[in-house]
């Protein structure tokens, strides 16, 4: 038998690194480490950080009473060796279903007081996390944050349920079988919701990020020059700015353009702030780090949005990928604030951002078959790629 520690798992600068001298598959991936099957009945879990493999080993061993969670063969300072489990992860179970049995609802909500009475303070698992095996026998996996996040209440689980239109039939059910925890969960997202009316955010000066009270619990988005992002509910985002003439500026843009498709949709507005739709979906650098060619798709809806803006008016013609978020319905581009008011003809950022992926002679390439007009204005002088070189294409 093949030694499965001569495989190394490493953070590199972009994603994990892995190096599998073995014949042993690679059957998942995440955040913390690589997953290889070693047999039928047994895989191995190989994390970068040996700091989270002692804490998802210690939350197995916590758990090790629970009939859900897998079982343990063999830890190690970098591995755990765990049940396989060859089934049906529960969203790929409840896909087709236009309701969610109540036997699962049952279950769900077993695997949740158990963790809860077992002293989690992570009460909630993804979809993707729950195999169904055998008679609909539900088993959790990926246990790293048990003791170290907190979600008193099922906030991916819901979440999830939502994307594929099974939360109120689920939530239905949870009120009729277990009105306490029911009752318990709404009070939770009543209390917990976030008053951005009211919350002071302050400009970080030249060159840093604003500032924002670090009491506020909600789940920042991300944070910038010009403001915070707050997730508000499932469905809306908050984004609170530094400078009222960053608000009036990205909200000029954002009102006036609310019929084009990759415009976010604005739900309300105020002097420093604007509630806008929650986009779920990895931003396109996320997305292209795992592609090994770029598609002609992806070409032709960068271009979309490009040529769209140019004919709608905006001055700065950009689509960095980290402010393209992919989602079930589109491409959508976030960050606005200088979109009317900054004069630039040529997505140099966009450009800047292939360039890094190994994706930008593809991409220019596409443009020339696709648009030659198009591919000649960005051509017809050098593209600046850095401060020391110019490229010819």
């Amino acid at each position: 038998m093949e030694d499965f520690k001569t495989i190394t798992v490493t953070k590199g600068e972009k994603a994990l690194e892995i190096h599998n001298p073995t014949s042993y598959s690679l059957i998942g991936m995440g955040a913390q480490g690589a997953v290889f099957q070693l047999s039928e009945d047994k895989c191995v879990k190989i994390y970068s950080d040996p700091v989270q493999a002692k804490m998802e080993e210690e939350a197995l061993e916590a758990g090790k009473h629970l009939p859900f969670m897998p079982l343990v063969f063999e830890t190690g300072p970098n591995y755990i060796v765990m049940e396989y489990f060859n089934a049906p992860t529960l969203k790929e179970y409840l896909r087709n279903c236009t309701y969610i049995p109540d036997s699962i609802v049952k279950k769900l909500l077993y695997i949740l007081k158990e963790l809860k009475q077992a002293k989690f303070t992570m009460i909630d698992a993804p979809l993707r996390h729950i195999f169904v095996v055998g008679n609909e026998e539900l088993k959790v996996i990926d246990h790293v944050n048990a003791f170290k996040r907190i979600h008193p209440v099922p906030l991916k689980l819901l979440r999830d349920l939502k994307i594929i239109l099974l939360k109120d039939s689920f939530l239905d059910q949870v009120k009729k079988l277990d009105p306490d925890t029911f009752n318990e969960w709404e009070d939770y997202f009543n209390q917990n919701s976030l008053d951005f009316r009211n919350i002071p955010v302050h400009s970080g000066g030249s060159g840093n990020g604003v500032k924002v009270d670090s009491a506020i619990t909600q789940t920042l988005i991300g944070k910038g020059h010009q403001g915070a992002v707050y997730r508000v509910s499932e469905e809306t985002c908050v984004k609170l700015y530094g400078k009222t003439e960053h608000a009036n500026q990205e909200k000029m843009v954002l009102l006036s353009s609310q019929d084009l498709p990759f415009i976010p949709k604005v739900f309300e507005t105020g002097p420093n702030y604007i509630l806008m739709e929650y986009l779920l979906g990895p931003d396109l650098n996320t997305f292209l780090k795992k592609q090994s060619v770029l598609s002609e798709d992806i070409t032709k809806r960068l271009l979309y949005i490009l040529k769209t803006m140019e004919k709608s008016g905006f001055k700065q013609i950009d689509a960095p990928l980290r402010h393209i978020i992919v989602t079930k319905n589109g491409f959508k581009l976030v960050d606005h604030v200088y979109s009317f008011s900054r004069e630039q003809k040529r997505p140099l950022e966009l450009f800047k951002d292939l360039r890094e992926r190994n994706f930008l002679d593809a991409f220019l390439e596409q443009v020339k078959a696709i648009d030659p007009g198009t591919y000649a204005e960005w051509t017809k002088t050098p593209i600046p790629l850095d401060e020391n070189e110019n490229t010819l294409v």
